[in-house]
C-alpha cells in the first residue's frame, strides 16, 4: 500500500527527538513563542480582541489554560480561539520568509502552549512539538506555492490548522495512525477568505483564532478515535487540489529531517502586512535623511507581485485594512515611527496629511534583479522642489538574514507587555528564553 503524504508527515513528527534538533532552531522557536506571547498580551487589549475573549470565558468550563494578557483559564480550544485571534490582532505575529501564508506564532505556538499548559509538558516537549509542527506546516504552504491566496484564500487559517495539529497532538502524545488523521480532521477545519481586504471588517483576526482552535480539536478527535482521509493534502479532492493551484507535491516531504524550515521563521517590526515591510524600512532610511511627509509630491514603490495586487489600498476603510495596504503603511512611516504599534490608530487613519501621502504612492511590480529577496523593494520619492530619492532594500530586521537580537527581542517584547506588572513580563520572558530547562510548561505565570 502506498504511503500517502499524510502519514509520512506523521510519522517524521512522532519520530522527531529534542535532541535531533539542531541548536540554531532551538533558538529561532524559543524566540517564537517569546513573541508569541508578547503579540497576544498586546492584542487582548484591543477591542475586537475583547469580543473573542469574552466568547472563550462565556462558553468554556474553567480549564488550565491561560488567555494571554488577561487573568482567565480556559479549557484548551477556547483559549486556542481567543489567543489566536489576539496574536494576530494587530499584525504583530510571527510569520515565515520566504513566505509560504504561515504564521507559526498564531498557528503553532498558541495551540501547544494550551495544550501544554493543560498537560503539564516540559518545555523540551513544547519545542519539539512546535518544530515538527512548522517543518509539515511549512512544506505545506510551500507545495501549495502559496497558490491559495490567488484564489480568495487566506493562507494562515488554512496552513495553521495542518501545523497546529501536529504541534498540538505530539503534546496528547499522539501516535503515528492517531497523528495523521489528526492531519486528516484538519482538513475539515480550515477557512477564511480575504474579502476583508475588500470590505473591511474584523474577522481577518478571527482565521487565526479559528486555525488555532481547529487544531486542537483535530488532535483531540483523532485522540479519541475519529478519523480523517489519508490523502487529505494531496488526493483529488484534499487540499492542494481545492485550496490551490500548480501545487508540486513532492515537496510535501522533501529533505525532512535535513532542511529545517524552521529557520525560515520570522518576526514583525511594525504593525504591518509583510508585504510592507521593507517598503517601509526604505522609507524610513529615506526620513532620516532629513525628508517629511509634507516634502513629498509623490511615491513610488517598487516591489513583489503580492504587494501590487493584494495590497494596493489607497482609501483603506478600517485598521485592518489599513494595516493591509501597503501605501498606508509607507505614508505613515513619513509622519509616523512604524516602530511603535500605538501609532497605528484611528487617529492616523484619520488623519489628512496622511490620506493625502496615502493617495500619491503608486505601486509597481519590480523585475527582479540577481540577488534580490522575494521582498526586495525600491522607494523613489519625488519632493515638490523636483529632487528625487531612491532607496533599495532587501530585508527587515526580523529576517531570516537579519534576525533580532536576544536584546532587540526584549525591547519588542516590553513594548507590547506593557498591560503586565514589569516584574511578572521580564520573568515570562526568561522562562520562555530557558524553555528547555522547564519540566512543566504549566509553571509560567502567563495569565
Amino acid at each position: 500500500m502506498t504511503t500517502t503524504a499524510s502519514q509520512t508527515l506523521a510519522a517524521f513528527a512522532t519520530g522527531l527527538r529534542y535532541e535531533d534538533i539542531p541548536a540554531p532552531v532551538i533558538e529561532r522557536t524559543k524566540a517564537c513563542i517569546a513573541d508569541t506571547v508578547a503579540a497576544c498580551t498586546f492584542g487582548a487589549q484591543l477591542p475586537w480582541s475583547r469580543i473573542v475573549i469574552e466568547l472563550a470565558k462565556t462558553n468554556s468550563a474553567a480549564g488550565d489554560a491561560s488567555i494571554l494578557g488577561t487573568p482567565h483559564k480556559v479549557r484548551p480550544s477556547f483559549a486556542a480561539l481567543a489567543n489566536g485571534a489576539t496574536a494576530h490582532a494587530f499584525e504583530l505575529d510571527s510569520m515565515c520568509q520566504p513566505s509560504v501564508g504561515a504564521h507559526p506564532g498564531a498557528g503553532l505556538a498558541v495551540p501547544g502552549l494550551a495544550v501544554a499548559q493543560a498537560q503539564r509538558s516540559s518545555g523540551r516537549a513544547l519545542i519539539t512539538a512546535f518544530v515538527a509542527g512548522a517543518e509539515v506546516m511549512y512544506r505545506i504552504g510551500d507545495a501549495a506555492h502559496h497558490s491559495s491566496e490567488k484564489i480568495g484564500f487566506h493562507a494562515p487559517g488554512l496552513l495553521g490548522v495542518y501545523g497546529g495539529a501536529i504541534t498540538a497532538g505530539l503534546l496528547m502524545k499522539l501516535d503515528t495512525v492517531q497523528l495523521s488523521h489528526a492531519l486528516g480532521v484538519a482538513g475539515s477545519l480550515t477557512a477564511g477568505n480575504l474579502e476583508f481586504s475588500k470590505s473591511g471588517g474584523m474577522v481577518k483576526r478571527l482565521h487565526l483564532g479559528r486555525a488555532a482552535e481547529g487544531a486542537i480539536i483535530a488532535a483531540s478527535l483523532s485522540r479519541d478515535g475519529f478519523t480523517g482521509p489519508s490523502q487529505v493534502i494531496e488526493g483529488k479532492f484534499g487540499f492542494l487540489n481545492v485550496y490551490c493551484r500548480d501545487a508540486e507535491p513532492d515537496r510535501l516531504t522533501a529533505g525532512l529531517g535535513a532542511t529545517w524550515h524552521t529557520l525560515t521563521t520570522t518576526l514583525k517590526c511594525y504593525a504591518c502586512h509583510s508585504t510592507a515591510h521593507v517598503p517601509v524600512t526604505a522609507a524610513l532610511a529615506i526620513k532620516a535623511q532629513g525628508v517629511q511627509g509634507d516634502d513629498i509630491e509623490s511615491i513610488v514603490v517598487s516591489g513583489s507581485e503580492k504587494m501590487c495586487s493584494h495590497h494596493n489600498i489607497t482609501e483603506p476603510q478600517d485598521m485592518t485594512t489599513a494595516q493591509y495596504s501597503a501605501p498606508f503603511s509607507v505614508a505613515l512611516a513619513f509622519y509616523r515611527d512604524p516602530r511603535d504599534p500605538g501609532v497605528f490608530t484611528d487617529a492616523a487613519l484619520n488623519d489628512a496629511a496622511i490620506r493625502a501621502l496615502t493617495r500619491k504612492v503608486k505601486l509597481e511590480v519590480r523585475e527582479k534583479q540577481t540577488g534580490d529577496t522575494t521582498l526586495a523593494s525600491r522607494v523613489t520619492v519625488r519632493l515638490k522642489n523636483g529632487r528625487e530619492i531612491s532607496e533599495t532594500c532587501q530585508i527587515f530586521p526580523g529576517m531570516p538574514q537579519q534576525p533580532l537580537t536576544l536584546d532587540e527581542l526584549k525591547v519588542k517584547f516590553n513594548a507590547l507587555t506593557t498591560a503586565l506588572p514589569a516584574p511578572r513580563a521580564a520573568a515570562i520572558f526568561e522562562d520562555c528564553m530557558q524553555l528547555e530547562t522547564l519540566g512543566d510548561v504549566g509553571t509560567i505565570d502567563l495569565s
